[in-house]
């Protein structure tokens, strides 16, 4: 028998990847449970702390939606992705539906637990810690409720649906935009960036412990291409890319996600029962806007819902959705034109055209590790 040659053996391995690939059936999930802050927001702070008016939502929805763009956010396109509804946020009372999934999210939220209240400067009060309580008592709760039978047995998911949810979360971002508004040294924030993780591995041990098994977990976003952190911590010149987003606050980003990604790494070698799809939103978003225009979109650093013009057409002052008097003068914000050809809505947050392009991105497992779709989040990779 001769022996193996290295074309031979390069084709053996190539079928039997196919094979492997083939073999992966797609996964029916049943619910979705989401942790986050506004980027995957369905009104959970709209319901709460701060009503989400018009230009929010007006694109898709057609009304103000819980939602800080004007349509869906990707946790919308990932539920349609999945063949679910959209996720009720656990905080919303009025008309929710939880037969499918529940969102914790709220903006504003950070992974590391706040002292200053959102209306004097501080960020939301639901951080990771409280969005995990909140989910151990719906888990139980929601089966105490099904129990009473008729109506609140079709809003509430089936008991069996928590070991075969999907787990998504999207969170950390506000725990870093924290540390640049207290003007803290870039030590300083790589620190808590630290601290938030060592929080954020004990939030998924403890998902798992409750037997969640299947987990997609997203990193940040460049913090350096967005408006509203361009006028909020001004790059000089020769600290800004070809594409004008900062360099130092880009760097921060990166190091936010490479130690979220030594988290996970880490968490698959605790949690051997687990699938954690580690997915790479920073690279996706930075592709569309450092590509706008071959991708159909225009003046990727400006927000669509903005004032002032300029550069960025934002406002720290004076923003979409919220009235204001200036100069005695009542100001309403308006987005533009055409926000389907915009990157960014309102200064910080997607546009509903800019996450379905994310969403198509994302889904594949192009922009994941390990490189699995989004269908197939609930298999091991070999």
């Amino acid at each position: 028998m001769k022996p193996f040659t290295a074309a031979y053996l390069a084709l053996l391995l190539v079928g039997f990847s196919l094979a492997s690939a083939s073999s992966r059936q797609r996964c029916e999930f049943p619910m979705i449970v989401n942790f986050g802050d506004s980027n995957s927001d369905t009104g959970g702070l709209s319901a709460t702390l701060f009503y989400v008016q018009l230009p929010y939502g007006e694109t898709y929805f057609h009304r103000p939606a819980g939602r800080f763009s004007d349509g869906r956010v990707l946790l919308d396109f990932m539920a349609e992705g999945l063949g679910l509804p959209y996720l009720s946020a656990y905080l919303d009372s009025l008309g929710t539906n939880f037969s499918h999934g529940v969102n914790f999210a709220t903006a504003s939220s950070t992974i590391r637990p706040q002292n200053l209240s959102l209306a004097i400067g501080g960020f939301s009060p639901f951080s990771l810690d409280i969005q995990l309580s909140q989910f151990v008592q719906f888990k139980l709760r929601s089966q105490l409720i099904a129990k009473q039978g008729g109506v609140f047995k079709d809003l509430m998911p089936e008991q069996k649906y928590f070991s075969q949810a999907l787990y998504t979360i999207d969170i950390g971002a506000n725990d870093v935009l924290q540390g640049f508004l207290q003007n803290l040294t870039e030590v300083e924030i790589k620190a808590i960036i630290r601290d938030g993780f060592g929080m954020l591995a004990s939030s998924i041990k403890s998902l798992y412990n409750g037997g969640g098994r299947f987990f997609w977990v997203h990193n940040t976003l460049p913090f350096g291409c967005l408006p509203y952190m361009l006028v909020v911590v001004p790059p000089t010149a020769d600290q800004t890319d070809s594409v004008g987003c900062s360099i130092p606050l880009n760097k921060i980003a990166g190091y936010f996600n490479s130690e979220l990604k030594r988290t996970v790494v880490q968490l698959r070698e605790e949690l051997p029962l687990a699938v954690l799809i580690y997915v790479d939103i920073y690279s996706a978003k930075y592709k569309l806007i450092s590509q706008a225009a071959k991708y159909g979109f225009e003046h990727p650093l400006n927000a669509c819902c903005g004032y002032g013009g300029g550069k960025y057409n934002f406002n720290t002052s004076i923003r979409c959705g919220i009235p204001v008097v200036v100069n005695g003068t009542l100001i309403n914000v308006k987005s533009c034109q055409d926000p389907s050809t915009r990157i960014t809505f309102d200064g910080i947050h997607f546009t509903d055209a800019a996450n379905k392009w994310l969403f198509d991105h994302i889904k594949t497992g192009a922009y994941s590790d390990p490189p699995l779709s989004l269908g197939e989040a609930c298999c091991k990779h070999a």
